[in-house]
């Protein structure tokens, strides 16, 4: 059998290793634009902050130990064209611009997804302007931030709060513009805000936030030199980034015939099987289900890329495996706070058509009187109906993560506001409270389902 993958890093990586794995007699090929197969993009921000300096540590498995394991890496070779009927894809070398028609059993998509530069085209080509998608991305902020003093970040989701911490921990100074009335828009609000004062109230004067507000002008020649926003806000500025979001790689999928679903990336079943015969999609590029709203959504983290990836290799070898879809499940920090959420918002479960009840609660995440003793805010969702949990979010300079990975195992097996009262967690006053604010904020929930 001969597999072709078409992209690598998470998803597509994941997904060669493993059927060659399963199937150790079959041709595996990878075809990926990208210098590097495997590697890991989540790491980037850490690396441009300082916490490493070599930036090879983010190569998770390179070209050579693919090959060692028999599998045929081409990097810098772009995919023109998937022809569904002659099962074969039109590969160009990009160093060399020559052409070939490869053919294949079974065809992986696994795309990716790459920064959305809407409304920025014209900005694309200064010397100083960056997207982060890429190792070499990551190298060239890291090395132009060493020497500037002033960087604007526009968008205030994920990717530019990990970025904002790095910038701060250099010193630098740095304008985050929004255009939502938030940060942190995956957020709700009332979460959102309490991120954005403690930002401006923890990082020494270096941040300047400024939401509900675009850019209109970008001043200076070959390099950004200054900004003008629609308000009329006007600054110099010596180096900009740009993370308004990203949007799935499809364009080889719709032009093939492979259908899309409602979000725009790829449509697949639990299989990762596309409408298409023998293509699978994975990663970042392929449609996920919610499993909470059993909804169709698309949200790209790298761990759902690698199961994705695992998933569809064991169904194109011929084991039955199922990818029951996705939580939403994320973390982030800024100097300290921990940021992380679980399942849906409230106003993604309104807007669903979910009656809510909801509460948010803070407490100390350690018995009071340990010295490394913090605040924990969480906020917990239920539905006013069924009583059953639909998401959480927690921040906190303590072990926020710790509350939303236990939520999200009881949401993955439908877990009522009651369920979680008496919950067994663990005590020990280093570690927890006495009473948990899991606890706290179910008794609160139920309170309120009652009335």
């Amino acid at each position: 059998m001969k597999i072709v993958v078409i992209g690598g890093v998470a998803a597509g990586a994941k997904a060669a290793a493993k059927a060659k794995r399963m199937l150790p007699d079959s041709q595996v090929d990878i075809y990926t634009q990208d210098t590097h197969v495997s590697y890991s993009t989540c790491g980037l921000p850490y690396y441009i902050e300082g916490t490493f300096e070599d930036w090879q540590k983010l190569i998770v498995r390179p070209k050579t130990e693919f090959e060692k394991s028999g599998i045929n890496v081409h990097l810098e070779h772009k995919v023109t064209k998937i022809d569904p009927n002659k099962k074969t894809i039109a590969v160009q070398n990009i160093k060399t611009g020559d052409l070939l028609e490869v053919k294949y059993d079974k065809l992986v998509i696994a795309t990716g997804a790459e920064p959305i530069i809407k409304g920025f085209e014209k900005v694309l080509d200064k010397e100083n302007f960056y997207t982060l998608r890429t190792l070499e991305d990551g190298v060239a902020i890291r090395d132009k931030m060493r020497s500037v003093q002033n960087i604007t970040l526009i968008g205030g989701g994920y990717i530019n709060i990990e970025l904002l911490e790095a910038f701060v921990k250099n010193g630098k100074h740095v304008t985050l513009i929004e255009k939502s009335p938030f940060i942190m828009p995956l957020l709700d609000e009332d979460i959102s805000v309490l991120v954005q004062n403690y930002i401006t109230e923890n990082s020494n004067d270096l941040v300047k936030i400024i939401t509900e507000d675009s850019i209109i002008e970008f001043l200076g020649n070959n390099e950004i030199t200054g900004i003008i926003t629609s308000k009329g806000i006007g600054f110099d500025t010596q180096m900009v980034v740009l993370s308004i979001g990203v949007k799935p790689v499809v364009n080889l999928a719709k032009e093939a015939g492979i259908e899309l679903g409602v979000t725009g990336a790829i449509k697949v079943n639990s299989r990762m099987e596309t409408n298409i015969e023998d293509i699978y999609a994975c990663g970042d590029c392929a449609e996920k289900v919610h499993i909470i709203s059993n909804t169709p959504v698309w949200i790209p983290l790298g761990s759902t890329a690698n199961k994705e990836g695992r998933t569809a290799a064991m169904n194109l070898c011929g084991e039955h495996k199922d990818f029951e879809g996705v939580l939403g499940s994320s973390v982030t920090r800024y100097l300290g706070l921990n940021i992380s959420k679980c399942g849906l918002t409230e106003k993604e479960a309104r807007k669903l058509g979910y009656d809510t009840v909801s509460t948010v609660v803070t407490k100390k995440d350690k018995a009071g009187y340990m010295p490394e003793v913090e605040n924990i805010t969480l906020k917990l969702i239920a539905d006013m109906r069924s009583h059953r949990i639909l998401g959480a979010q927690a921040i906190g300079c303590g072990d926020a993560d710790k509350k939303i990975d236990s939520i999200s195992v009881g949401l993955a097996n439908n877990m009522e506001v009651k369920d979680l009262l008496d919950v067994d967690l663990t005590y020990a006053p280093p570690f927890s409270a006495s009473v948990d604010i899991l606890h706290s904020a179910a008794r609160i929930i139920q309170s309120k389902l009652r009335n």
